[in-house]
């Protein structure tokens, strides 16, 4: 990584991206997910920090980069034999120059504090593209929701809420569903909000039910944007989505509305995943088979080889990377796709590749595939979408309305579109034509940094 020379008055101290980049590491160790998700914008910085000197004289980077507030508490619950457990639970508020934080709770055992800064940090450059006021944080617990009854999970929730609702409010930190977070966790987690505080406050939580202050297409969003963000970028090089053979990882709710609109766009789906391996489907994948399997039946996609007949082939322990294609979405969970998967992408030629997940590529597959002229389309920018309608959410909350699901689906078109061009213009104006990650970080960055300095040394 190259430093950043700039000139700036006498006696202010500045650091370049490199140097930054070693003293997070230093001061936040054993947090790779974090250090990766900086390195990857830090590197990208250096043409708009040399543009305007006035960040680094301010030190923006810096402050940036450490969160306004790291919350962390214990949250101790009884499972229906009576046995008491403790687990961890997190809240990362990350910065708030642009508007209230806004992002997920994540239950899953993989969580730490490494994991939620990795996403935070993501989510201010993200929240910044969609273009609303909306600040960037995260949260979650190191609680496993799978396999736990409904009683279990609404006295987890109850306990986790009791601590996190005193740094909750729909003007200070709204959070939402992750995985692990669905309309159940919503629920009981703002039941409980509700009980503690006496406030029928709808916006302080994402992600609800609709009889009760959600939004339609809430659940779709992610899936849909980034499979609208990707249709934004073959159209740029002159194709369409319909026609092309795409392979989606996962089998949660972003991979399977990313599945459902794709073939409404007229791409066949041939592949989806869990953590046991993957199908791939000759004719397709079928969605109402695998809608009945994961979301009804809490199954796993070997079941789906198996009742769908010859078509499907499932694949233990593989990965659907193996499979040729023209599109590839990764949907599952960071790092699923590595530089050795990378490879065989290109070696089958395919043309894009978007993020549905949070940073599901490594950054050595991120290089290989730009420097082979794959159209990439970073998470930040390309599921901004569940974000991007959980603000909305907030803005039929304060209102008071409910919109239609063809109004919201048109907001959130509209929202894909706006952040994809401001993405490739960005990456124009600043020498890098084509760069999605470029020109997602550097677009982000500098709203967020023109606010940051309007508001003073805070």
């Amino acid at each position: 990584m190259s430093s950043v020379h700039t000139e700036v008055r006498p006696g202010v101290h500045t650091a370049g991206p490199a140097s930054l980049h070693a003293g997070l590491v230093r001061r936040n160790p054993g947090e790779p997910e974090f250090h990766q998700a900086t390195l990857e914008v830090l590197e990208t910085l250096a043409p708009v920090l040399a543009a305007r000197p006035e960040f680094v004289e301010a030190r923006v980077l810096e402050r940036l980069c450490e969160p306004e507030r790291q919350i962390i508490f214990r949250v101790p619950w009884q499972d229906d034999s009576g046995a008491i457990h403790i687990n961890r639970g997190f809240r990362v508020e990350f910065n708030s120059a642009l508007g209230p934080y806004k992002g997920g709770l994540r239950f899953h055992a993989s969580v730490n504090l490494g994991i939620v800064k990795f996403l935070g940090f993501e989510q201010i450059f993200k929240n910044s593209l969609t273009g609303l006021n909306i600040g960037g944080g995260k949260g979650g617990s190191d609680f496993d929701p799978h396999g736990k009854s409904d009683a279990e999970v609404m006295r987890f929730c109850q306990s986790f809420m009791t601590e996190l609702h005193r740094h909750l409010g729909e003007h200070t930190d709204v959070p939402a569903g992750d995985i692990g977070v669905g309309g159940r966790e919503i629920g009981y987690l703002f039941g409980q909000y509700r009980r503690i505080t006496n406030r029928w406050e709808a916006g302080v939580l994402t992600g609800k039910g609709l009889q009760w202050g959600g939004s339609r297409a809430r659940t779709e969003a992610t899936g849909y944007g980034n499979v609208l963000f990707t249709q934004e970028m073959l159209k740029r090089r002159g194709e369409e989505l319909d026609g092309q053979q795409v392979v989606v990882s996962g089998s949660g709710n972003v991979a399977i509305h990313t599945i459902e609109k794709a073939q409404a766009l007229g791409a066949q789906v041939l592949t989806c995943s869990d953590s046991g391996g993957y199908v791939v489907d000759e004719k397709g994948i079928d969605l109402a088979l695998l809608r009945q399997i994961k979301e009804v039946e809490r199954g796993r996609v070997g079941e789906y080889a198996e009742r769908r007949g010859l078509s499907a082939t499932y694949v233990p322990g593989g990965r659907v990377w193996d499979v040729a294609c023209d599109v590839a979405l990764p949907s599952a969970t960071q790092n699923e796709l590595d530089a050795d998967a990378a490879r065989i992408l290109i070696r089958h030629g395919v043309k894009a590749v978007s993020e549905g997940a949070n940073m599901p590529t490594a950054p050595e597959a991120v290089a290989l595939l730009k420097e082979a002229g794959v159209a990439f389309g970073p998470g930040k920018a390309a599921n901004a979408g569940g974000v991007a309608t959980s603000a909305l959410e907030m803005r039929q909350n304060s209102s008071r309305e409910a919109w239609t699901f063809e109004r919201t689906e048109a907001e959130l078109a509209a929202i894909m579109r706006g952040i994809h061009d401001t993405c490739a213009e960005t990456a124009e104006r600043f020498g890098r034509p084509g760069d999605y990650v470029a020109g997602a970080n550097i677009a982000g960055f500098e709203r967020v940094a023109e606010a940051m300095l309007d508001q003073g040394l805070i």
